[in-house]
C-alpha cells in the first residue's frame, strides 16, 4: 500500500498533472484533446504527464478507433482518503451515493434531467485471486452491497444468479422487490455485463460490466458503466461516487479481509 501511495501523491505532485485531472473530471478527453489546453507545453510532454498518471491509475486509457481516450479514474483518490483521512474523522456512514433517495426524489426540486449520456471507467487492484473475485462480484453480492432501493426502515436481500439470462435483484416482503440487472453475457471468471437502471428511473438506458484481469498474483477490476437517456443532472457524479465506494472501499475491504 505505501508504494501504491507513494506512486499518486507522485501522479499528483505536477501541477500539469492536476490540471489534467481537472479536465478529464469535466469528461474523457483524447490525448490530442489535453494537448489543446497546455498550447505552452509540447505534446510529448503531455504523452509522458498522461503516462505517470497512468501509471498512479489516476487515468484509465480505452482505445476507440484510432485513437486512446483518457477517463479519470477516482477510485485510488478514494483509496488515499481511507488511508488518510477517513479514520481521522466522524465517518458520515460513507453515504458518497443513496440511490434509494435518488430514486424517490420527484421533479420540480431544482434538479433538471436532460437527455445526454455519461460512461463511466473506473479501475482498482484487489489482492485476491480473479476467482474469488467474482464469487464475491455474483455471488456473495448480498454480504457487502450496502446500497438499498427498499422502502426506507424495510429489510431487503440480494439474489445474483451469474448467468446469460440471470438477475441481480433486492427483494423485500412476499412480492416486492426491484431488479438491479439483468445479465446478457458471461465468461466467467473474467467478465460479466449486465443492463440496469442502477437507481435511475424513467428513459434510460444503462448497462454496466466488470472485467477482471490477473495482475501481480492479484486481481485488477475494470468498471465499465454506459447511460444514456433522460438523465438527471447528477447522476454521473452520483454513480462515480458510488462505485468507487462500492468497489474500491466495500468490495475490496470485504475480499481481501477473507
Amino acid at each position: 500500500m505505501s508504494e501504491e501511495l507513494s506512486t499518486i501523491f507522485k501522479a499528483l505532485g505536477h501541477p500539469i498533472r492536476r490540471k489534467i485531472l481537472d479536465l478529464l473530471k469535466v469528461s474523457p478527453k483524447t490525448t490530442g484533446e489535453l494537448d489543446d489546453h497546455f498550447p505552452e507545453v509540447t505534446r510529448y510532454a503531455i504523452m509522458k504527464h498522461l503516462k505517470i498518471l497512468e501509471e498512479g491509475n489516476l487515468v484509465v486509457v480505452r482505445r476507440e478507433g484510432k485513437y486512446k481516450r483518457n477517463f479519470l479514474n477516482t477510485v485510488p483518490l478514494q483509496e488515499m482518503h481511507n488511508r488518510w483521512v477517513e479514520k481521522y474523522m466522524e465517518s458520515t456512514a460513507n453515504s458518497l451515493l443513496n440511490l434509494r433517495t435518488a430514486v424517490q426524489e420527484k421533479e420540480g426540486n431544482g434538479r433538471m434531467e436532460t437527455s445526454k449520456d455519461f460512461r463511466i471507467e473506473q479501475e482498482l487492484f484487489i489482492n485476491a485471486p480473479r476467482e474469488k473475485v467474482f464469487t464475491a462480484l455474483t455471488e456473495k453480492v448480498e454480504d457487502w452491497w450496502e446500497f438499498r432501493l427498499a422502502p426506507k426502515g424495510v429489510t431487503s436481500h440480494f439474489t445474483f444468479n451469474p448467468v446469460p439470462g440471470g438477475q441481480f435483484i433486492e427483494k423485500w416482503g412476499e412480492n416486492e422487490g426491484a431488479i438491479w440487472g439483468n445479465v446478457y453475457y458471461v465468461n466467467a471468471p473474467e467478465e460479466i455485463r449486465l443492463h440496469g437502471h442502477l437507481g435511475m428511473q424513467g428513459a434510460v438506458n444503462s448497462a454496466y460490466t466488470y472485467r477482471l484481469l490477473e495482475k501481480e498474483g492479484g486481481t485488477l477490476l475494470q468498471l465499465s458503466h454506459t447511460a444514456s437517456g433522460v438523465i438527471h443532472e447528477n447522476w454521473e457524479h452520483d454513480h462515480t461516487k458510488g462505485w468507487e465506494y462500492l468497489l474500491g472501499t466495500l468490495l475490496k475491504k470485504y475480499v481481501e479481509a477473507k
